[in-house]
């Protein structure tokens, strides 16, 4: 059965390259002279949010970084080299951090139980929860509460985001560039629009302060 399933993949690869050549004989040829995607996208690694589907993008057109629980931590030299990638050679317009709803990452950070090597992982995550201990256990309903979470850690990336040094140096040099929240329903695949849209160090404060 593996092995069926891995040359099932070769096999829908060549399917693939027929349909697009079928649809645009030049399409990989253009595709090869380079990306210029507007959009970097930083979200959870579940493989039930796909990055170009949920938008409608093409290939070359959204810029992705994937981790679990879509975390934006700053020792990450992955995740950091990524976004200075995407800011500074790329000049991407929009950088969107997306969480989604019955995130694992995000239910794992709420329990106690020990996972192994990704509870190092994790504990960014709890310092969420910690953040928000007030709020978040003050939500009786389970799921309720688990939601919130997850709207809550998508913010703190934003801000988290907005605060390295990468995005800092694109707004001190008028750089284009806005930072936006969002969360998926894998239920529904409807995207939410957390409303945190910051593009400027000014936006950051004020937002910071009215959400925090």
């Amino acid at each position: 059965m593996p092995h069926r399933l891995y040359k099932q993949l070769l096999d829908n690869n060549k399917k693939w390259v027929a349909n697009k050549l079928n649809e645009d004989p030049e399409y990989f040829t253009r595709l090869a002279q380079g990306q210029k995607p507007p959009l970097l996208w930083i979200g959870c690694a579940d493989s039930r949010v796909p990055a170009n589907q949920i938008v409608g993008a093409e290939p070359g057109e959204v810029f992705v970084h994937r981790n679990i629980a879509n975390m934006v931590v700053h020792s990450d030299m992955n995740m950091l080299s990524v976004l200075d990638y995407a800011v500074n050679v790329l000049k991407i317009q929009h950088i969107i951090v997306c969480g989604h709803y019955g995130c694992g990452g995000i239910q794992a950070a709420m329990g106690n139980s020990s996972f192994g090597i990704i509870d190092n992982w994790i504990s960014h995550i709890k310092d969420v929860y910690r953040f928000h201990r007030p709020e978040l256990d003050a939500i009786k309903d389970e799921k309720e509460r688990f939601d919130q979470f997850v709207e809550l850690n998508v913010k703190e990336q934003v801000f988290g985001l907005a605060r390295t040094s990468i995005v800092q140096a694109a707004w001190k040099n008028n750089q284009d560039l806005i930072v936006h929240g969002w969360v998926y329903s894998v239920n529904n695949g409807i995207v939410k629009d957390l409303e945190v849209n910051i593009n400027s160090n000014e936006q950051l404060e004020k937002t910071f302060q009215l959400d925090f």
